[in-house]
């Protein structure tokens, strides 16, 4: 076999053949990506211009949303046009692009979260040292970090799929370029390319799963030793939504990425693929960031303002 691609596009199946289903689904998709897109773009734009959200944890939601909106519009866009229009049809530059920016933005996801929790843990636990522990220069370098080792991680055997020869099938069954599907195509033996992907899974997963595990552990148990009872329960309230994305987020990755096979592409794959890539991203802003009391005070005094403004100028 000559090492050469002569694919020269990919047909992506999506996630069902019926029209009125597909019908169904951009509508439903539809609203997802705007609420998620909406969601984040507050929180952004909130803590840029409310000089009260300019501590530490508003710096990490601002990326962290920005990040969710970048991560989000790799696929949903794509996704809804094929969804729209029934062309399943994708570039092999679109393909392996959307594949390099999938797993670059969704590695740096869980380091986000990881830094969020421990933030989050300093604050709570550390109250009196935490801004001294968590200043400007901390907080910059430990974002960069995670763009940073997202890129070390993800970029090798990506990239190295990228280069790999398709000769063959050109069919993903998926709903976006992804690795199983790819390497199943592939006209060549990609047991390297596995285990460098499944290595990678191995890293980012349980070690930011680990970190995320310790620090809420460890407010919880400075939560249970606040003497006010309704004080435990909205502190336990926050907790517990932030607990539901991370199992979430963490239980579907780790089934789908951690495995012995990552060759090839199974149809459940698909259901607990859109449950990281469309399910938890929608949650995140309103879980994360929208049901903070600052963060809704800011939002109220902003639309105030802007009421007040229309009904002048009327």
């Amino acid at each position: 076999m000559k090492n050469q691609t002569t694919v020269v596009e990919f047909i992506i199946l999506g996630l069902s053949n019926s029209r009125c289903l597909n019908t169904f689904l951009f509508v439903v998709l539809l609203i997802i990506f705007l609420l998620t897109i909406t969601g984040n773009i507050i929180v952004v734009s909130l803590s840029l211009v409310d000089h009260r959200l300019q501590s530490p944890m508003y710096f990490f939601l601002r990326n962290f949303s920005f990040l969710e909106i970048c991560f989000t519009s790799v696929v949903m866009p794509r996704f809804l046009y094929s969804l729209l229009t029934e062309s399943k049809s994708i570039s092999l530059l679109g393909c392996f692009l959307q594949l390099l920016l999938f797993f670059f933005l969704g590695t740096c996801v869980f380091f986000h979260v990881a830094m969020m929790s421990f933030d989050r843990y300093v604050a709570i636990c550390h109250p009196l040292h935490y801004g001294t522990i968590m200043n400007g220069r901390v907080c910059f370098q430990l974002v960069l970090g995670c763009w940073v080792m997202s890129f070390l991680l993800c970029f090798p055997p990506t990239f190295m799929v990228v280069l790999l020869p398709f000769c063959g099938p050109n069919v993903i069954n998926h709903f976006y370029c992804d690795t199983a599907a790819l390497l199943q195509l592939s006209c060549r033996d990609t047991g390297h390319i596995e285990v460098m992907i499944l290595v990678a899974a191995v890293v980012v997963l349980p070690g930011t799963l680990t970190v995320t595990i310790v620090s809420n552990g460890c407010i919880i148990s400075t939560i249970m030793r606040i003497p006010s009872t309704t004080g435990r329960k909205k502190a336990f309230s926050t907790c517990s939504a932030h607990l539901l994305v991370v199992v979430i987020l963490y239980s579907s990755s780790i089934f789908r990425y951690i495995r012995p096979g990552q060759r090839g592409a199974r149809d459940f794959d698909k259901v607990v693929s859109f449950l990281y890539s469309v399910v938890a991203q929608l949650f995140n802003p309103y879980i994360y960031a929208l049901r903070n009391e600052q963060l809704k005070q800011a939002l109220k005094g902003v639309c105030g303002r802007a009421f007040s403004k229309c009904v002048r100028l009327s």
